[in-house]
């Protein structure tokens, strides 16, 4: 009993403190949830879609399940020979807890892109979504309801609640910088700023229960990545990468790296082997497989939080995620602007 209660007690602190927003441990392939700039920009193709599950917590008697789904398009980059545009969108599903926290949220991006000299590209994007928010809480019992022996389910929960669900207008902006010296390097540095508009978000009618006013505004979160590509030789291209995202007193640090192996081990290589690992600071080891083939990849990770608090009462057992995403190649597109390619086999 004494560790359910110290367990119930971490996953509230998690969930209040740090899990304010969806996130996924395999940011760099949910690039417009990480930053609306990305939206279009797609060195290799013209088009992506791609969507992305997570399985959290399996080991408490409710497990959190984040999805998504997103598609984005590079628009009039043949009537632009110096830039393009991006356009996108974005759809966000989360289930956590006993009460059925639900969140149901869709974001539409655009973003422009601008050639800079022969070998760089700046990025502007802005995202504008529609977040809806539902809690059960018949669900859930209340202080009020303790009777001394047990919960009594018919008591008042003396709590101010005014409905079961709340919404609001969600605001994103973001900026790129992407660096192509020559055909086998690539680096790219971005900046996010999410809920650039504070919305308001919450169940009550403005004054908590114990009296005491709060701020009901989202913070703003802010998000850096960096991340590069290096071609080896013809078999192996390498990956490191860095996130780092803040809101309020919360800083989360995701840096490693994976390694694309070029299974046919010649020029033009089809099929991929993608292997890799993570460390979020203070919380997870994150190991990645992939296997990419022409223009389909799939990704599997797993977080070991071997380093959370978490950690003794849930086995290292974190999340399972999925990523599925496939680029194309529009009909009837004139010639890519070769100056802006990632290195590829």
């Amino acid at each position: 009993m004494k560790k359910i209660i110290i367990l119930n007690i971490v996953l509230l602190i998690a969930f209040f403190s740090k899990a304010q927003d969806l996130h996924f441990s395999q940011f760099y392939n949910s690039p417009l949830s990480a930053n609306p700039a990305n939206t279009g920009f797609i060195p290799d193709a013209d088009y992506r879609l791609g969507i992305n599950y997570r399985n959290q917590y399996k080991s408490v008697p409710v497990p959190y399940n984040t999805s998504s789904a997103f598609g984005d398009v590079q628009i009039a980059r043949e009537k632009l020979y110096n830039g393009w545009f991006g356009g996108g969108i974005m759809l966000l599903n989360d289930k956590a807890g006993s009460a059925s926290l639900q969140s149901n949220k869709i974001y539409g991006s655009l973003a422009y892109h601008q050639v800079l000299g022969e070998s760089s590209v700046l990025s502007v994007g802005f995202q504008a979504g529609y977040v809806r928010k539902a809690l059960d809480f018949s669900k859930l019992t209340f202080d009020n309801q303790w009777n001394g022996k047990f919960f009594d389910v018919q008591a008042p929960v003396g709590e101010s609640f005014t409905s079961e669900s709340t919404q609001y207008t969600d605001l994103n902006v973001g900026v790129n910088y992407a660096y192509f010296p020559d055909e086998n390097n690539y680096f790219n540095l971005g900046f996010a700023v999410q809920h650039v508009n504070r919305p308001k978000e919450t169940f009550f009618s403005g004054v908590s229960s114990i009296g005491t006013n709060y701020d009901l505004r989202l913070a703003r979160r802010y998000t850096t990545f960096l991340n590069g590509s290096f071609k080896l030789n013809d078999r192996v291209i390498i990956n490191p990468q860095a996130y780092v995202t803040h809101m309020q007193k919360v800083t989360q640090v995701n840096l490693g790296g994976n390694i694309q192996y070029n299974l046919s081990g010649e020029e033009g290589g089809v099929s991929q082997l993608i292997a890799g690992a993570y460390y979020r600071v203070k919380d997870a080891i994150v190991p990645m497989v992939g296997l990419k083939h022409k223009s389909l990849q799939t990704v599997f990770t797993y977080d070991a939080t071997a380093t959370s608090k978490l950690a003794p009462f849930n086995s290292m057992r974190g999340g399972a995620e999925l990523s599925i995403i496939y680029t194309g190649i529009l009909p009837n597109r004139g010639p890519r602007d070769t100056r802006c390619a990632a290195p590829a086999f």
